[in-house]
């Protein structure tokens, strides 16, 4: 059933879809549904004859997906790693907004926040992986250390990770996200002001039971052969573990690339040129203060229409 007592607002609206769209006529990618703020956008700018494709791995955004009733939408249960099955130089646009929705944070069903009580699951698609809980319950306290030190850059994680094998070991794994909040704020001593003891550690979890990061770095190589010259990528990230990668990937490709094996041979030509980075307006700070930490960065393909990335 869709989350409908939950209510989501898009981060840089407007800036996303202006960024995105170079002709109206074009075939675009939303990577990323989430609860359909861009796509609605985009496709009320879009030329009869213009597509867009959606992905996401949330089924709950799926069926928001499927209450669009235009023959120029269509939406797959896929992450968006799966937009390398669109074939080489098929799209003109790829929207990637790595926010959480709103939705699931705010319903404590999925178990993604530390502030209301819920299961410990954090899957983006509960019916496909492992949970929180389940991990938790056999994975050792080396293996916890790191996650929470390297996805949430947590400086207590030898301690967190600590209090939680205990725990397990005298009463189980927490059962649910109050009682694994309650937990690591008593093994963080201290934290930044206005900052919950927990925030980074569910990060963490989030990211590393999803995969985050990892599919982050192969959406963005497959966008690589998908755009057409010309096309645009447009990424909004909320923290700086994703918002580094998208940045090294762009600034990797934006100039031309050595074979440090063949010094002789001709450099592969640069795949993008940047077009910066854009981040949310006071105003829209002052609205939405979950966007805070949004930054989206643009970069466009360059190459000629025979150029297919190997």
């Amino acid at each position: 059933m869709a989350d409908t007592a939950w209510t989501h607002t898009t981060v840089l609206l407007q800036e996303a879809v202006t960024a995105l769209l170079q002709s109206e006529a074009g075939c675009y990618v939303d990577a990323t549904f989430g609860r359909g703020g861009h796509s609605n956008l985009i496709l009320s700018q879009l030329h009869p004859k213009g597509q867009l494709i959606a992905f996401d791995k949330d089924p709950e955004a799926v069926l928001v997906g499927h209450g669009i009733q235009d023959p120029r939408f269509s939406i797959r249960h896929q992450g968006f790693t799966h937009i390398s099955d669109l074939g080489p130089q098929s799209v003109l646009g790829v929207l990637m907004d790595l926010g959480i929705s709103s939705p699931q944070i705010d319903n404590p069903a999925r178990g993604f926040s530390f502030r209301s009580t819920g299961p410990l699951d954090m899957r983006m698609d509960p019916s496909k992986g492992e949970s929180v809980k389940a991990w938790l319950e056999r994975a050792d306290e080396q293996d916890i250390k790191e996650v929470i030190k390297d996805y949430g850059e947590e400086r207590f994680a030898s301690s967190i990770a600590k209090a939680i094998v205990t725990r397990r070991q005298e009463h189980g794994v927490p059962q649910t996200t109050t009682e694994l909040a309650q937990l690591v704020a008593v093994a963080v001593k201290t934290r930044e002001s206005g900052q919950d003891p927990a925030t980074r550690t569910f990060q963490a979890f989030r990211i590393f039971i999803n995969r985050e990061l990892e599919e982050l770095q192969q959406a963005l190589e497959a966008s690589l052969d998908i755009l057409q010259p010309g096309g645009r990528l447009v990424v909004i990230s909320f923290h700086s573990l994703e918002d580094r990668i998208v940045k090294q990937f762009i600034a990797k490709h934006s100039k031309e690339q050595f074979d440090r094996r063949a010094p002789f041979a001709r450099p592969q030509e640069m795949a993008f040129k940047s077009l910066g980075r854009t981040k949310p307006s006071s105003d829209e700070v002052q609205r939405n203060p979950r966007s805070r930490s949004a930054i989206m960065r643009v970069a466009q393909r360059l190459g000629s229409s025979s150029e297919v990335h190997a």
